[in-house]
């Protein structure tokens, strides 16, 4: 039986070592490329620095350089600012009064406008650009940002309801009835009960909808066209490669870039992280 416990534990660890390998060594060598010359990389390939891993001389800090000094990309980065912070804060509440109401009102068709709602995971988001762009035209909604908070609110709706509704469904349903008995109404049991127990379940949504939103370029080409005013960093930095390829190299560093914001959000709610994926896994 020792044995036996003791090989389960070397396989584990053996599964583990080898899924963080796999996905280390990618990003490791983008990281490499990133900071290679531009004759270096379309010449050898980046496990060749391995050869002399304490020579220094071939690194350089131009392709960071010539990225971050890039024309528009403060602009670029204010921007995604502004798609982000609202395309994320606007589903998150929504979807909190949608799922709350879902989950701890009795009306008719309850169930039926839930299973609807989760029903939309399944529809492919292509399906449904050609209509909201016929749409957008005539609305003039088209190249604003209006229009691509509206998108990511309606993108990431079903996903975020779904997610707190198993949430708020976990929660005891004696904490509500004191409430109520207490004289609570329907909106102190939410603001005061639902949202203060629910912060682990409501980062973890921020954090996943951030990231969608910032690292997003197919909505943004799609609904913005052609128009470099509110384009975000996605839209910019894929201009920095030139209609043939030739400056493919600068996507590496401009990469790392794009990172460093989602990683200060992560990082800073990560421990409402774990929690929050195993928000609703349990009753009580």
């Amino acid at each position: 039986m020792a044995a036996r416990k003791t090989f389960a534990r070397f396989f584990l660890h053996f599964v583990i070592i080898i899924s963080l390998i796999i996905w280390i060594v990618p990003t490791l060598g983008l990281l490499i490329t990133s900071f290679r010359p531009a004759e270096d990389v379309n010449s050898t390939g980046w496990w060749t620095v391995f050869s002399s891993p304490l020579d220094f001389t071939n690194y350089t800090l131009d392709n960071y350089l010539q990225v971050i000094r890039a024309g528009g990309m403060n602009t670029a980065f204010k921007n995604s600012f502004i798609i982000t912070i609202f395309g994320t804060l606007l589903p998150v509440l929504i979807a909190a009064f949608a799922a709350f109401g879902l989950s701890r009102l009795n009306f008719k068709g309850r169930s039926f406008i839930y299973a609807l709602i989760v029903s939309l995971l399944v529809v492919p988001l292509q399906l449904t650009f050609i209509p909201i762009l016929k749409l957008y035209n005539i609305l003039n909604l088209s190249g604003t940002f209006t229009g691509l908070w509206l998108d990511h609110t309606a993108y990431g709706l079903p996903l975020a309801v779904y997610m707190l509704h198993n949430f708020f469904q976990s929660l005891p349903d004696d904490l509500f009835e004191a409430a109520f008995i207490d004289g609570a109404s329907i909106w102190i049991a939410f603001v005061r009960l639902a949202l203060p127990l629910s912060m682990p379940a409501l980062a973890s949504l921020f954090i996943f909808q951030f990231l969608w939103v910032w690292n997003d370029l197919l909505v943004a080409l799609i609904y913005l066209g052609g128009s470099g005013q509110v384009a975000p960093l996605t839209m910019r930095l894929t201009n920095l490669v030139g209609s043939h390829g030739q400056d493919w190299h600068l996507l590496t560093s401009a990469a790392f870039v794009s990172m460093i914001v989602p990683l200060i959000i992560f990082f800073s709610l990560q421990r409402y992280f774990v929690k929050g994926i195993l928000a609703g896994s349990v009753k009580g």
